[in-house]
């Protein structure tokens, strides 16, 4: 399975602002920290902030704060909101598959889809940054 540029994004910020050790980076730090576009970047944050992980505020003294929420928050929740409730596979579309009325591989994928997300449904934030992942991060968001 293959995550969403923007799930693998959005899982990415939470870490950077789990490792932010009371600084309050931009989008745009953030963004060019991950080489990542900023427009791609403000869109994740946007929806990060909708859900209440993090806190964005802008003008001076503004930048991005991770939540409390955000630092609980399992990484199966939050991967499953962003990559959505639909099948690995695409049996009804525009043409849709001749074995689909009885097919038995539908099911299996979606039973390891759900095992996918139950695998990361007792991680949370906090977890992906433990040692050794959040000094590596913290080596990384401070290179010039």
């Amino acid at each position: 399975m293959r995550l969403l540029r923007s799930t693998d994004l959005a899982l990415r910020v939470l870490m950077r602002l789990a490792v932010a050790d009371g600084t309050t980076p931009t989008t745009r730090e953030v963004a060019a920290g991950m080489e990542v576009p900023y427009t791609h970047a403000a869109k994740v944050v946007a929806e990060l902030q909708h859900l209440g992980l993090l806190d964005a505020r802008r003008g001076r003294g503004g930048g991005l704060t991770l939540t409390e929420k955000g630092r609980t928050a399992s990484v199966g929740a939050i991967v499953r909101t962003f990559e959505g409730d639909g099948d690995v596979v695409d049996c009804e579309g525009t043409t849709p598959c001749p074995l689909n009325s009885g097919c038995r591989l539908r099911g299996a994928l979606r039973r390891a889809q759900e095992a996918f997300y139950a695998s990361l449904d007792p991680l949370t934030v906090t977890d992906v940054v433990a040692a050794p992942t959040g000094p590596l991060l913290l080596g990384i968001s401070k290179a010039p």
